[in-house]
């Protein structure tokens, strides 16, 4: 029967052939995680071994089609993370304890640092030093970023004693190769995944079901619809800011701003429906985070996981703010670079994290001013306009490749800018134009609208559920670019 050797020849080439084009919101993934999730539900959570043991082989496997063999690095993370923290549980002495956690922290950030900065330091003391330099072919393997600073803050909970359970080698792989979180987060910590996962009484409810599958078409709609869709337009911009009109690099400005919110909240709703399914409960990553007062809100709303790390397992163990003041600046400015920096190895992220940095210490500073403005409704307004264009001109270095890039765009913007532009730019390109207007106008709803549409989506027959996943789908469809956008975060 050729049709079924065919059949059995696509599947092995499936099953052996790396390809990063399948992730959450790809049609592709849609499917193989519909088979996962009927093995699943055949398995059971009461048999938890089994359970454990078939998610993990998933993981592993999703780790594989993403970065081939490199994805070995994350099974010899997993085993050597977890043997070195267990070696600080069964640690006598603090001395002994506080060698061995910073032996396993060496030894997470170790791959990190070679595959994500080796380029980025050599090259820049070859600049330094005026020598040539041949880039070295090096891949940065997905989602590295994530799960290293997942095993760090396992192994610091565990010496710092917030994390007292003994876990197997299983469980522990299970925690740091779970594939909703491999990629893109958000950041879980120990006591959230294992918890839920020891619970004898854990099991998928039917209303959490109904929630995880709003947040995954909300996801897709957000990621898979409109930030893969207007990030043609803004790609072309960023590309040649010179080649448009100041008006044309000011629309395309605020795509990115959209863009980069929606792609990684798209995915990040999409990676907690996704463990929502599978009966987990991950705290939420975004909080409206361009309804911000001031840059600090700003980053108690934006990328939550990222920030509550960098603050528990950095800003703090500096001394935060429980220094002198001009070290507790210090230590805000600090951490706020080593954020930029974790985003990539690149002069453009420093630059990007100094800024955030330098913001939120003259905010600092500005408090006792500040805090006697009234809190009326128009300072509101004007508070969030302002951190708003602050936030939109720091995208500008994050996005850019380089600072003549950057400063590019900013002058086209400022010396070639002409409401005249407008009426041409809306006629030439209605869609974009739309997704623009709706994005921003839905980035300013509030909380309890949200949540209105989410309980009328969660208690609506099942019918109408399927109508909704079916519409979403056919969307992403439709507007298809051809192929799936990169998410911006996986180069993280």
């Amino acid at each position: 029967m050729p049709e079924l050797t065919t059949i059995f020849q696509s599947l092995g080439r499936f099953l052996t052939t790396q390809d990063p084009s399948l992730q959450f919101c790809s049609l592709q993934f849609l499917a193989l995680f519909v088979v996962f999730f009927l093995g699943y539900l055949l398995i059971g959570q009461r048999r938890r071994t089994a359970m454990m043991v078939y998610v993990v082989a998933f993981n592993l496997f999703f780790a594989f089609k993403a970065n081939g063999v490199l994805m070995l690095l994350l099974p010899v993370t997993t085993a050597l993370s977890w043997q070195l923290t267990r070696t600080i549980r069964q640690s006598q002495t603090p001395r002994w304890r506080a060698i061995w956690l910073a032996v396993v922290i060496v030894a997470d950030l170790l791959p990190l640092l070679y595959f994500k900065y080796t380029n980025f330091l050599v090259g820049s003391l070859s600049a330094l030093f005026a020598s040539n330099f041949a880039p070295l072919d090096i891949l940065l393997p997905v989602g590295i970023s994530f799960y290293t600073f997942q095993a760090i803050s396992y192994s610091v909970d565990v010496y710092r004693n917030r994390f007292k359970e003994d876990v197997t080698l299983l469980e522990y792989a299970f925690y740091l190769t779970f594939f909703p979180l491999l990629f893109a987060g958000p950041i879980t910590r120990a006591g959230t995944l294992l918890t839920q996962l020891r619970d004898k009484h854990h099991l998928i409810l039917q209303r959490s079901v109904y929630a995880g599958l709003w947040l995954i078409i909300v996801g897709l709609l957000k990621k898979g619809l409109v930030a893969d869709y207007i990030a043609q337009y803004n790609n072309w911009i960023f590309d040649d800011p010179m080649g448009y009109s100041g008006f044309e690099d000011m629309v395309g400005l605020l795509g990115y701003a959209l863009q980069i919110y929606l792609d990684f909240s798209g995915y990040s709703d999409v990676s907690i429906g996704l463990a929502a399914l599978l009966g987990f409960r991950l705290r939420d990553n975004f909080s409206y985070p361009y309804q911000s007062l001031n840059v600090t809100e700003f980053w108690h709303r934006w990328h939550i996981s990222l920030s509550t790390w960098f603050r528990d397992y950095l800003y703090i163990p500096l001394g935060g703010n429980r220094v002198g003041r001009w070290r507790h600046y210090w230590n805000l400015f600090f951490t706020m670079i080593v954020a930029g920096l974790w985003h990539g190895a690149s002069w453009m992220f420093v630059i990007w994290g100094a800024m955030h940095g330098a913001a939120q210490v003259v905010h600092k500073m500005c408090r006792p001013w500040l805090d006697r403005i009234p809190n009326s409704l128009p300072v509101r307004i004007l508070s969030c306009a302002l951190t708003f264009i602050f936030l939109l001109f720091t995208w500008v270095f994050f996005r850019s490749s380089d600072i003549p890039t950057a400063l590019s765009l900013m002058e086209r913007i400022f010396t070639d800018f002409d409401w005249a532009y407008a009426a041409p730019f809306f006629r030439a390109r209605p869609v974009y134009s739309l997704f623009l207007i709706v994005g921003y106008s839905l980035l300013f709803m509030h909380d309890r609208t949200y949540r209105l549409l989410e309980r009328m989506f969660v208690e609506s027959p099942w019918m109408l559920k399927l109508i909704l996943l079916v519409v979403t789908i056919q969307l992403l469809i439709n507007f298809s670019t051809g192929s799936i956008q990169p998410f911006i975060y996986s180069q993280f």
